[in-house]
Order: structure tokens, then C-alpha cells, then sequence
């Protein structure tokens, strides 16, 4: 007899389907599994044989052939144990076949019988669910992750002989401790005011501006500007996640090892230190593909601190995502995607010593020395970054004047200004599959009733025609433009909102 149940083989963010079929014979007494397992795959037949034994189910002593189909398809990870186990004992007669060949089993054995939570199994929930499938036997500790996939039936188990009596097994029911997760760490406090900054009005409108069109942001400027600062304070400025993007984000959540005790609704931040590896960035492994702190701070904050002391290939790895919003890890037997619509946060020293540019301490960089070090910031990386702001250090008299009630702009009233130029947005690109403008071709703003007038564009016009600008930063200044334009509640972009935008993009030279 031939049983079959189904899992799921999770390769990046997407998911197969993966039919289970097991046969047993009166044969030589052993244990093959075919259909492309990895290592760990392949030690799930003595785990499954002393997780049956221990559980009270032995595995029959005879021939079982155990087939992961398609068996083209490369298996990874320990996740398929519940699935083998299930229609191992199904060939045998223990439950009714027909009750198993529709059910998406997912989950590890430990060797006492007892299911261990997975990594991933949301997203892997997901693509059973687009795949057709509505019913779910998952492990009790992934039973918070699994309420969060809508228009599904799920049993959660704590045990293998648990599973076998859910589908109609006469065995008598044995209470057992279910294995959990590693308890989720508690939420870090909320990041400072934008409030508690003081002097930089330019840069605390970058902020602003970024914050409401999508749009990537550099900050140049020497140590104790308040770079750091400023960057800590952009996702409390960003609106709450929709339902779409939650999910992405908690998939990717999920995948990274992290406990998933509901879904993130808040832009997630992301900061990696500059001994950050090319993969540990944009994602990798040799064998089994992780999602990298790029993919984490999806429709998030992605912010690299001292950005020239990462090294040139590890920023360049960037480039492609930063252009089309999604990663792709190709390996040998297989490629993986991720989503990469992020925004990216530089902040950089001017030079190696910090002060270049500064009024109070004279920088001891030669000029080669300081053109070395920007340039580890490479120029088509630069040219992918919309807003490029020089902020320099606050004076005393800065500090007195914004020490005036109501001089300086809390994180709440930055927040709705930035809702509310999202909202305009979004009337604009309904229709679209764009939600901000920094996701918006630039080709769409130079057609039809969106196309300005060359008065308009006059100054853009000029620096993309002296080579100061090139086409793919003339599209990234028309999409803060409009941005700006949003902010302020114009209908379209005037003269002088392209000029503060060329100005936002312009007012350091790297």
C-alpha cells in the first residue's frame, strides 16, 4: 500500500508543496528516503523510527520506501519529520489513507515522540494556502504563528501520538509537556522624540521628506552632528504596516529563527554592524538560503552607521536592490528570493579623522586621504540615494534658539504630516502597484498630465544637461519633488519645490 500526505519545501520567501508518499514491503528490513534530501533531511529516518517507538507507534520492521516528490526538487531542513512519520504509519494501517492525503503536516520530531517547533512556518502556511491547500497539522508551539494565516483549519500537536489520534488512530490519548519556542525577547523601548533634537531644521525636513515618499537618505557630517540620532528617529515617523506588509514582515521574521508571537505592525529597523558580511547583508548560506538584514528591514529602515568603514563590495551588493525592490541569492542548485523594499540610511564622517569641514578643529586628512575614504561609498550606489544632506554641528546659539517652546517638531506632528502626504499619494497612484512616490518609475512623472513644464524644470534640466545629474538622479529628484510638493499640499511640484529637492540631493559633494 501506498500512503501520501503532503509538506512544504520553503526555498527564500516562496514555498512548494511536497507530496509524501511512503511504501512499505515484505523485504529486507530498512529505511529509504529518496527525492533530493540534505544531511539533515536524510537523519530524519532514525529520528522518525525512535520518535514512532518512544511515542508508542513503532515503524513496522519491513522494507519502507519513503518519497519526497518532486523529487527533482531540492529538500532541506528537518520540518519534513511529522510528514514521514504520519504516512510511514498511514501505508501500515494505523490510520485510514484517506485521511491524510489532503492534510499539509508540518514539523520536527524529537526523539521522545514530541513535535519540536520550525523556523518559517508561516510563510510555508502561505504557500500551502495559494497552492489550494486549507488544512494544517502544525506544532503546538507554532500555534500563535499559525492564527496569523487567515481561511485555514489548523490542529496543532504536541506529540506524534497526538497527531495519529487526531486522524482517527484507536490509541489511548497521552498528555505530554508540548515543546516551545525560545520565548520572544521584550520589545525595546520606543526610540527618543524627534522632538529632542535640536539645531539641523534641514536635516529634521529630510527627515520628514524621507519619511513620506519612501526615499533613501545619506547624511555626511563630523562626529556629534547627531546623525545617529536623527536615523533612530525615522521609523517612528513611518506609518503603521498594512495587513499586506505585515505579513511580509513577519514571514521574514519567522524565517530569520525569531519568535513570531503575532504579527509586526510596526516598520521594522535594521543595523548591522560595518564587519557585516556581503550575505549576512543581503542574504546567503551554502546550504540552506537565510534572509540578511536587508531582507529583515523590509518596508522598514535599513540603516548602515559609518557606511565608508563597511567594505565597497559588501555596500555594492546593495545596488541591485536598492533598483528593482527585491533580492535574488543564486547558488548552484538553486535560486531563492526575498523582498527588498527598504529604505537605506548612510551616515558617513566627511574624512577618517571626522573633522573636515568644521569650524573649531582643523582636519589633519589630506585631500587623497579624504577622497579615498568617500570613495569606498561607490558613485552608482550614491546616485541610487535621494536625499544626500551635509549636517554639521550645532552652535550655542542654535541650541538657545531651539530651546524655545514650540521652535522644535515632535515625532506625533512630524507622524501626521507624513500620513497625510502618504494619503495624497495614494489617491495619485490608485490604480498602480506603487504606494509611494519613491517606488514610482520616473517615466510615469515625465508623461501625460504629470509631466511638468520645462520652466518648471528648468534647474534639473540644466544639471542633467552640464553631466552634474544623471537620468536616473534627474527620475529621483522629480520623486521628492512631488514629495515635497505632497507636504506642503500643492496640487504638483513649482520651481521651487525641484529646487529644494535638487538641493536635498546636491548639498554634499562625495
Amino acid at each position: 500500500m501506498v500512503a501520501r500526505t503532503l509538506s512544504v519545501a520553503l526555498l527564500g520567501m516562496t514555498g512548494a508543496v511536497v507530496e509524501v508518499e511512503a511504501h512499505i514491503a515484505n523485504a529486507i528490513p530498512g529505511f529509504q528516503l529518496i527525492g533530493l534530501p540534505d544531511a539533515a533531511l536524510s537523519d530524519a529516518k532514525d529520528r522518525v523510527r525512535a520518535a514512532a517507538a518512544n511515542d508508542g507507534c513503532p515503524l513496522p520492521t519491513k522494507k519502507i520506501v519513503v518519497n519526497l516528490s518532486p523529487a527533482s526538487l531540492p529538500k532541506q531542513g528537518s520540518t519534513y519529520d511529522l510528514a514521514i512519520a504520519i504516512a510511514v504509519l498511514a501505508a501500515e494501517g494505523c490510520i485510514a489513507v484517506d485521511a491524510i492525503s489532503s492534510v499539509v503536516h508540518l514539523g520536527e520530531l524529537s526523539l521522545d515522540g514530541r513535535v519540536r517547533p520550525m523556523q518559517g512556518l508561516l510563510p510555508a502556511m502561505v504557500a500551502a494556502r495559494a497552492a489550494g491547500f486549507r488544512r494544517f497539522v502544525v506544532p503546538r508551539g507554532n500555534e500563535d504563528e499559525a492564527a496569523l494565516v487567515p481561511d485555514v483549519e489548523v490542529t496543532t500537536v504536541a506529540s506524534l501520538r497526538d497527531a495519529l489520534i487526531r486522524h482517527g488512530a484507536e490509541l489511548e490519548a497521552d498528555a505530554v509537556e508540548p515543546l516551545r519556542p525560545i520565548p520572544a525577547p521584550a520589545e525595546r523601548p520606543p526610540v527618543g522624540d524627534l522632538a529632542d533634537v535640536v539645531g539641523n531644521p534641514d536635516a529634521v525636513e529630510a527627515l520628514v521628506v524621507a519619511a513620506a515618499g519612501g526615499h533613501h537618505l545619506m547624511m555626511l557630517g563630523p562626529p556629534g552632528a547627531g546623525k545617529t540620532m536623527l536615523a533612530e528617529r525615522l521609523p517612528g515617523l513611518l506609518p503603521d504596516l498594512d495587513a499586506e506588509q505585515a505579513l511580509v514582515v513577519t514571514s521574514l521574521s519567522s524565517l530569520s529563527g525569531r519568535p513570531v508571537n503575532g504579527l509586526v505592525t510596526r516598520p521594522p529597523l535594521e543595523s548591522p554592524h560595518h564587519t557585516t558580511s556581503a550575505a549576512a547583508l543581503v542574504g546567503g548560506g551554502s546550504k540552506v538560503i537565510r534572509p540578511g538584514a536587508a531582507a529583515r528591514a523590509t518596508h522598514g529602515i535599513l540603516f548602515l552607521d559609518e557606511a565608508p568603514e563597511f567594505p565597497s563590495a559588501v555596500l555594492d551588493a546593495l545596488r541591485q536592490p536598492l533598483e528593482s525592490g527585491s533580492i535574488t541569492i543564486h547558488r548552484a542548485a538553486a535560486i531563492a528570493h526575498f523582498p527588498g523594499r527598504f529604505q537605506l540610511v548612510l551616515a558617513a564622517n566627511p574624512c577618517p579623522c571626522g573633522q573636515f569641514g568644521t569650524s573649531d578643529i582643523a582636519c589633519t586628512c589630506t585631500p587623497m586621504l579624504r577622497r579615498r575614504y568617500l570613495s569606498r561609498m561607490s558613485g552608482p550606489l550614491l546616485d541610487r540615494v535621494d536625499l544626500q544632506l551635509r549636517v554639521n554641528r550645532v552652535t550655542t546659539s542654535a541650541v538657545r534658539m531651539m530651546t524655545e517652546e514650540g521652535s522644535r517638531v515632535s515625532t506625533r506632528q512630524a507622524r501626521t504630516r507624513v500620513e497625510q502626504a502618504r494619503g495624497v499619494a495614494r489617491e495619485r497612484l490608485a490604480g498602480t502597484d506603487w504606494k509611494t512616490n519613491a517606488e514610482v518609475p520616473g517615466s510615469w512623472f515625465r508623461a501625460g498630465s504629470r509631466r511638468l513644464p520645462s520652466t518648471t524644470t528648468a534647474a534639473i534640466d540644466r544639471a542633467l544637461e552640464r553631466g552634474t545629474l544623471t537620468m536616473r538622479g534627474y527620475d529621483r529628484v522629480l520623486r521628492v519633488a512631488w514629495t515635497i510638493a505632497d507636504l506642503q499640499g500643492a496640487t504638483s511640484p513649482t520651481a521651487d519645490h525641484l529646487g529644494w529637492a535638487l538641493f536635498l540631493r546636491k548639498s554634499v559633494a562625495v
